[in-house]
């Protein structure tokens, strides 16, 4: 899949591919396929993810090359490697949805190693059991060299690379364990029968494959999130055409065209509706749990459900420019990137098996020199290379990431990559923006004073036909009121929008300007400085409203016609969300636009103290970064809430960004988490599920690393044999999935 990505020099055309890889097993093979990746010419960066079994690879087209050849220049390095490139998101086979999808291997083996391991458990029991030597082999030989197959091959191909992997570790110890077995029993003296350990390189085998696929069904688990995303996408939509409706796959919908959505059905693309009305589930897209009222003229989602009412929508997005289309983008890009914290780990990884190597052949010297005999060093030495399987290392990281990204795509949390993921555990400063994110963001006119003088209803007409072209809340909120009164505004001439000031235009020849309080101060409308409607201004500013003013262009300068208070209201849950963040130890601040003491009476209303420095006022959207790096420079790691084009700056600035899902694209893009509601309580909810992410990051790595810093020199040392170090470390690989998918247990 090929996507054009933005890129920091513009004269070099950047781009990106996703492929599948089969074959890796362990953070070494992560290592490997990064570097072979990278050595291809024109390559910029590759980021291969053990739990998905994929890579991203960021490159520049080399002169004169075409994206096929790119692509197969690429996939040629994977193979070169010794790994199975795919396509991105394809397995081997079929998608098995089974919990015993792929068990018949491990069955086998399990089948085939138990005669082995009973003699065993009878010495325990003080029964002494002994299968005669050709048994053993005969049941240990299939094991090894076919049920184990898959380890001689990738452990070949890492040799011929001069690099190490698990699965040459598993082979070289496994191997010993048979080659010693056949050695004693083809040298041992006639009617002596020597003590073998084919059981030990059997079980070992066994219980790798036991593990692997143990793991194989835990990452399902944590890849249900993306697979329930995509089965909401239905097959057929129902289009109106001249004969009717008429059964269409989705994917030849285009824009434009009209469907029919029955009731209890899902909606299949973006669209509005042109007739009906019904209520919608959205709650796999928003996790908001209640059905949402549409009438005509509301947006429709493709993937929520349809209620009790037959609507005819008209699509407005297909295939990839979808929501849904962009949330399991977000969500596959979340998960297949690589937090800051795995480049340790890789380090670790990139010379983890050669010191292994080095270790078991200085346990086998080791145990020689000390006088143990060929039989016991051999032994020891395999224990150490069985137990050192540095698989638990490379699925430590990625495997808590996918189930914390699932989880929070699951609550209507849209965490776009790892790093936002990972920083976001640190935020100890939330800045706010205010209208649209804290408040309704759909303010009213709440009063309209005209100067003596003048029609009042005249005047408002002329402020709506100056704001009838914008899209911002008080324009709209102007418009609706004029239309309220049964005025109807005219198309305005030399329209010019000053950001964060106002708006400036003619309506029938005359000029006039709308906007803050202190745009007009600093054109000089001299009427806002003293007389009734100045004092009223304020009035209603430490009342709480936002304020504005209409003045003409006149031949005497500007003359003041009018002021407009608006108010908004605190959005429901936004107060108990602050006080949420407060609970977590994390400081709220709110920046506004408005004047001080129309933001200041809303804060008091979201339960903020003004005085303790948690509002910021009269901030223009060029300031809104400026002041969240002053935040910066503090000291603070701080996350920036907000919602519009203007606060897109803001959002790219602060540590980590987040945008209401109700807002614009441009405000989605510049942020690193996407709140699919525009409900604040999110904003606590997804420091929350950072914090509990990053936690099991730890743990896990914590837990990878331990079995190996123990269970080396243990193995060293002869206190474990080579099937107990098998179990080890078959069961570090286990626990480290286990415990990220605790993850899917999170609830708000």
């Amino acid at each position: 899949m090929n996507t054009s990505a933005p890129h920091p020099n513009p004269s070099e055309p950047h781009e990106t591919l996703d492929l599948g890889i089969g074959g890796m097993t362990c953070a070494s093979c992560v290592g490997r396929v990064e570097r072979a990746l990278r050595k291809v010419p024109g390559v910029q960066d590759a980021t291969v993810n053990l739990a998905t079994e994929s890579a991203r690879i960021a490159y520049a087209q080399p002169p004169g090359a075409q994206g096929p050849a790119m692509d197969a220049l690429l996939r040629r390095a994977v193979r070169n490697a010794g790994y199975e490139p795919r396509a991105a998101g394809q397995d081997d086979a079929p998608v098995d949805l089974s919990p015993w999808a792929g068990f018949l291997p491990v069955g086998i083996g399990l089948l085939l190693s138990a005669p082995l391991v009973l003699p065993m458990l009878g010495d325990l029991l003080g029964y002494h059991w002994m299968l005669p030597a050709w048994v053993q082999f005969a049941l240990a030989t299939p094991v090894q060299f076919i049920l184990g197959a898959r380890f001689y091959k990738a452990g070949w191909h890492a040799l011929k690379a001069l690099t190490g992997n698990m699965d040459l570790l598993v082979a070289i110890g496994t191997s010993a364990g048979w080659g010693l077995s056949m050695w004693l029993w083809l040298t041992a003296h006639e009617g002596h029968a020597p003590h073998l350990y084919f059981e030990a390189s059997a079980v070992v085998v066994t219980l790798v494959l036991l593990g692997k696929w143990l793991e194989a069904r835990a990452k399902r688990q944590t890849t249900a999130a993306i697979r329930a995303l995509h089965a909401l996408r239905p097959d057929v939509a129902h289009m109106l055409g001249r004969d009717g409706e008429v059964d269409v796959p989705v994917a030849e919908v285009m824009a434009g065209d009209r469907l029919v959505v029955r009731p209890g059905e899902r909606i299949p693309v973006d669209g509005r509706i042109v007739e009906g009305h019904t209520q919608v589930d959205e709650s796999m897209l928003t996790g908001e749990p209640l059905p949402v009222t549409r009438e005509v003229g509301a947006p429709l989602t493709g993937g929520s459900i349809n209620g009790d009412g037959r609507v005819v929508m008209q699509v407005s997005a297909v295939g990839a420019e979808t929501v849904l289309a962009r949330i399991i983008r977000l969500v596959e890009d979340a998960q297949a990137a690589k937090a800051p914290i795995q480049r340790l780990v890789d380090q670790v990884s990139a010379v983890f098996v050669p010191v292994v190597l080095v270790v078991a052949l200085a346990t086998l010297l080791a145990w020689l020199w000390t006088g143990a005999g060929f039989e016991v060093a051999v032994i020891h030495a395999v224990a150490v290379l069985v137990i050192a399987c540095p698989c638990a290392l490379g699925l430590a990281t990625p495997a808590a990431i996918m189930a914390g990204t699932g989880v929070a795509a699951k609550h209507g949390i849209l965490i776009k990559d790892a790093q936002a993921l990972e920083l976001a555990h640190k935020v100890d400063v939330v800045a706010f923006d205010k209208t649209g994110t804290l408040t309704v963001g759909r303010p009213r006119l709440i009063a309209f004073e005209v100067v003596p003088g003048q029609d009042e209803a005249a005047v408002l007409a002329a402020v709506a036909s100056v704001q009838s072209g914008s899209e911002h809340p008080l324009a709209r909120a102007v418009v609706a009121a004029a239309q309220e009164r049964g005025l109807q505004p005219v198309a305005p001439d030399g329209v010019r929008a000053v950001p964060g000031r106002g708006t400036e235009g003619e309506v029938q020849a005359r000029s006039y300007l709308v906007g803050s309080l202190r745009w007009m101060d600093e054109l000089g409308v001299k009427e806002l400085k003293e007389g009734a409607l100045a004092a009223r201004a304020t009035d209603l500013q430490n009342e709480g409203a936002t304020v504005s003013a209409l003045a003409e262009r006149t031949t005497d300068g500007l003359a003041l016609r009018a002021i407009l208070a608006f108010g908004d209201e605190p959005k429901a849950g936004a107060r108990e969300a602050l006080a949420a963040l407060r609970v977590l130890g994390v400081r709220t601040v709110m920046i506004s636009g408005d004047n001080r003491g129309a933001a200041e009476a809303m804060a008091r209303r979201l339960g903020l103290d003004p005085d303790a420095g948690e509002v910021m006022a009269e901030v223009l959207p060029g300031e809104k970064a400026a002041r969240v790096q002053a935040l910066q420079a503090g000291g603070h790691t701080v996350a920036m809430v907000g919602d519009g084009v203007n606060d897109a700056p803001a959002l790219a600035a602060a540590d980590v960004g987040m945008a209401m899902g109700n807002g614009t694209d441009v405000a989605m893009h510049a942020a690193g988490i996407t709140l699919m509601r525009g409900d604040p309580m999110l904003v606590a909810a997804a420091l929350d599920i950072s914090r509990r992410t990053v936690a099991k990051i730890r743990q896990n790595l914590f837990w990878a690393f331990f079995y190996n810093v123990a269970g080396i020199p243990l193995a060293a040392l002869g206190y474990l044999n080579p099937v107990v170090a098998g179990a080890a470390m078959a069961l570090s690989s286990v626990s480290v999935m286990a415990n990220a998918l605790l993850l899917k247990r999170w609830r708000m």
